[in-house]
């Protein structure tokens, strides 16, 4: 069998089983944001985190884990459209960064009349690898989908079928 043929088959293939490569990246990416909040919402740091940003963030991170979770099921299906919706998600993820960590990390608050760290460098280092991690896992698994969605369109015009 010729190298052309072995990359004909595994196209071919591509018809018949999921797209688990991209889906369980979304996955990771999932789990470290879930890393993330939980990190920053058991911080107890006087009445710092007790704000509208907060609870903003609290309502992002469900409309996040939903909409991470249906490009799972999306993406291992072949749709090309939750690739640029993984695209979106995940560049947020590292917009994210600028919001909350990165200003719990320079921020004081008075407990019992002295001043506290919001957020020391080791959570602070921690919540934006868990961001990042998040955040490229899902890009790659954007690019990784949209590519397969390329390859699959591209053998089923070439063996005469419609996506």
């Amino acid at each position: 069998m010729t190298n052309q043929d072995e990359r004909s088959v595994a196209r071919d293939r591509m018809r018949f089983i999921k797209n688990s490569q991209s889906a369980n990246l979304c996955y990771l990416g999932i789990l470290f944001n879930v890393l993330y909040f939980v990190n920053i919402y058991k911080s107890d740091v006087g009445t710092y985190y007790y704000n509208f940003k907060i609870g903003a963030s609290i309502v992002y991170n469900l409309i996040f884990l939903l909409v991470a979770f249906l490009a799972s099921e999306g993406v291992k299906n072949y749709k090309k459209v939750f690739s640029y919706i993984l695209f979106v998600i995940g560049a947020l993820q590292f917009a994210r960064i600028f919001i909350i960590p990165m200003q719990a990390h320079g921020a004081t608050t008075l407990i019992n009349d002295v001043a506290v760290s919001v957020m020391g460098n080791g959570q602070f280092y921690r919540v934006v690898a868990y961001l990042v991690i998040s955040g490229a896992a899902l890009l790659v698994a954007g690019f990784i989908n949209l590519q397969k969605c390329n390859a699959l369109e591209e053998h089923l015009k070439s063996i005469g079928e419609t996506a």
